[in-house]
């Protein structure tokens, strides 16, 4: 075989590769942790929790996610709001309800970004436990119990991600995400858990202990993407991160094409960025386990590359007549197939959460090639990005749809 085959073979069989590797480890997980039984119950000895919402333009939300707040039945946790600067009536909104519930502090401060938020947020934080949510997200009534109950079980675990499910589903976007976040996101957390590494902790809902808070010196206000610095920075200070799939999370997620693009760039540009960060810490043989992670993620950039260039020269051999689209068609079919078994799988394991995944099977049996082709470009344009950012400079707020503000 020539170099454009070889090229081929790797362009069009990595993704299934990896579909079948996700597929079987995410089983391994679900058989083997997620099967538990009830719901763990606490009382009012339970160990304290403090739940950090930072609010940037945030008052169409707060009036409707605050009640569902207030309604969790862990016993004993306090939310603590940060107003950053905010141009509209969010911290008036936030005020209002302050009177209403002992429960809820609010910390004002001028606009820093996200990160200064939840810095500012833990240092009032009274908590033994800090959960990490955005202002528009509901989290699940029962999410701090299984937090809690696998850092309480895990003392050598720093830090835990829940489980985000996508709220606004009426577009054909959403639907798609809903089986992202099943059936890809899901299945690489749960994958990666096995090591008891994550790529990265998820920005709407995550929780770190205090002490490793403080020790590791908190959110670094300078990365573009603080939930994933903040990974990196927890496990090659020595603990592990793990997914809990039981913490539910409700989310708004981007309903356009654009504000989707946008949100994908930044989190290809901060991976880059904290890939590149923690360079020199990964090699030291105490972060061994964290070698697969980043081994993982430079094949993946390669890969994008190569797709790029396969790309490239498939269009040029086209034009002049010379395409074999042979191996591009069985590549394509074998990545399908893997990808059927992927989504199968995952709408089993996350039915277990939510009823009726199955409705969005036919819709996204085709959101592989979207996601790739997404991941590929938004690799391509990221890294470089993240190679010339000037860090220096303190990372500013980003909304999905609106760019950064």
């Amino acid at each position: 075989m020539n170099w454009y085959e070889y090229l081929a073979i790797f362009v069009m069989l990595y993704p299934g590769v990896m579909a079948v590797y996700w597929t079987l480890s995410g089983m391994i997980y679900f058989l083997m942790w997620e099967r538990r039984g009830d719901k763990p119950v606490f009382d009012e000895t339970a160990p304290m929790v403090s739940v950090l919402i930072p609010c940037y333009n945030e008052a169409d939300n707060l009036d409707e996610s605050i009640p569902h707040l207030l309604k969790l039945t862990y016993p004993n946790y306090e939310l603590v709001f940060i107003n950053d600067g905010s141009k509209d009536a969010t911290l008036e909104i936030l005020r209002r309800w302050e009177k209403h519930s002992e429960r809820i502090k609010v910390v004002d401060q001028k606009n820093g970004g996200k990160a200064s938020a939840m810095n500012n947020g833990a240092k009032h934080a009274r908590g033994k436990y800090i959960v990490g949510i955005d202002g528009d997200a509901v989290l699940d009534y029962h999410a701090l119990e299984y937090i809690v109950e696998t850092l309480e079980e895990n003392p050598e675990v720093g830090a835990v991600t829940g489980n985000p499910r996508v709220r606004n589903r009426s577009t054909v976007l959403g639907k798609l995400q809903v089986a992202e976040f099943s059936s890809i996101i899901g299945l690489i957390k749960r994958s990666q858990s096995l090591a008891g590494t994550l790529f990265t902790v998820s920005g709407v809902i995550m929780c770190i202990r205090k002490d490793v808070w403080q020790q590791i010196g908190g959110w670094s206000e300078n990365m573009i993407t603080d939930d994933i610095d903040i990974s990196w920075k927890t496990q090659t200070s020595g603990y592990e991160i793990i997914y809990e799939p039981r913490a539910l999370c409700w989310v708004l997620m981007p309903e356009t094409l654009r504000g989707l693009y946008k949100q994908r760039l930044r989190w290809a540009q901060g991976g880059a960025e904290v890939i590149l960060k923690y360079s020199g810490e990964i090699w030291k043989t105490k972060n061994i386990r964290l070698w697969p992670l980043y081994f993982e993620y430079f094949v993946t950039l390669i890969w994008a590359y190569s797709l790029l260039a396969f790309t490239l020269v498939s269009l040029a051999d086209m034009a002049v007549g010379n395409a074999d689209l042979t191996l591009f068609k069985v590549g394509s079919l074998a990545t399908f197939m893997a990808f059927l078994m992927q989504l199968s799988v995952s709408l089993y394991i996350d039915s277990r959460y939510e009823g009726n995944l199955f409705r969005y099977f036919i819709s996204c049996i085709w959101y592989p090639y979207a996601f790739w082709l997404m991941n590929s470009i938004t690799l391509i344009h990221g890294f470089p990005k993240a190679v010339f950012r000037d860090k220096s400079r303190q990372a500013t707020w980003v909304s999905p749809d609106r760019g950064i503000q």
